[in-house]
């Protein structure tokens, strides 16, 4: 996928986020309550590591601030959606084990598209912040599912290291990309307000815990309390079959 494509896709996105204001109202309907999560200040050198202070008019900057990313049709008449934190276990078998599953039978039959939302739960996963802003760096060279991917595969390995920044670095040559441009945006504070807009979004809605995964169809949104494959496939066939036209 190009850049421009991958942009615009994030643009559709962002549109699409915007029908999603039924989520603020549905949060009492798929039995979550309201969170909140703290300000962090941390940095590694000049990259920023935690959540940085944002002032939203409305609900609808937020939204428009927020942005997830898009694997599939974007057109694809079910979202899934994942909440989800690198740095936590759930999520990496949740990568590894089930995403692919419903990539074979909803994904890439375009049933369903999947939105990858950042929601670090930096007070007890300190490195978690810092992931989530390099998969977005390495997304700004067309590789934001590659490098999520090894994120993934290699949590054992960086997620006890006090500065990992030069292993975030290494899995970037490792995809080929171009080193200094991700080492610029990596060390800096790009991309944080992006994290942070995901997490006070997630918050907002009401995710506490990760992977938090909803499925949205026409209207009808759903939490899915269960992370495995079969939980996901059921509740897209119920959401569907309960949409008129659908079938």
């Amino acid at each position: 996928m190009s850049r421009g494509e991958e942009r615009r896709q994030a643009r559709e996105v962002g549109s699409d986020m915007k029908k999603f204001y039924f989520l603020f109202g549905a949060v009492a309907a798929i039995g979550i309550g309201v969170v909140g999560y703290k300000v962090g200040s941390g940095v590694f050198g000049s990259a920023v590591s935690a959540p940085i202070e944002l002032d939203f008019e409305n609900d609808e900057a937020l939204v428009e601030m927020a942005q997830g990313v898009t694997k599939g049709d974007p057109d694809a008449p079910v979202t899934i959606v994942e909440f989800g934190d690198y740095q936590c276990p759930g999520c990496g078998s949740f990568a590894l084990s089930v995403k692919p599953q419903l990539e074979l039978t909803f994904i890439d039959s375009g049933q369903a598209k999947f939105v990858f939302y950042d929601f670090p739960l930096i007070s007890i996963h300190p490195n978690a912040f810092i992931a989530a802003r390099a998969a977005r760096c390495a997304a700004d060279q067309d590789k934001f599912w590659e490098y999520h991917e090894s994120l993934f595969r290699n949590q054992a390995r960086w997620s006890s290291s006090a500065t990992p920044i030069g292993t975030f670095e290494a899995y970037a040559d490792d995809l080929g990309l171009d080193g200094g441009e991700f080492g610029s945006c990596l060390n800096s504070e790009r991309f944080a307000d992006v994290v942070s807009a995901n997490m006070e979004l997630g918050a907002r809605m009401g995710v506490s815990g990760t992977p938090t995964i909803l499925v949205n169809a026409n209207g009808q949104l759903r939490r899915v309390n269960n992370n495995d494959y079969q939980s996901i496939a059921r509740a897209i066939e119920t959401i569907m079959s309960e949409t008129p036209g659908s079938n």
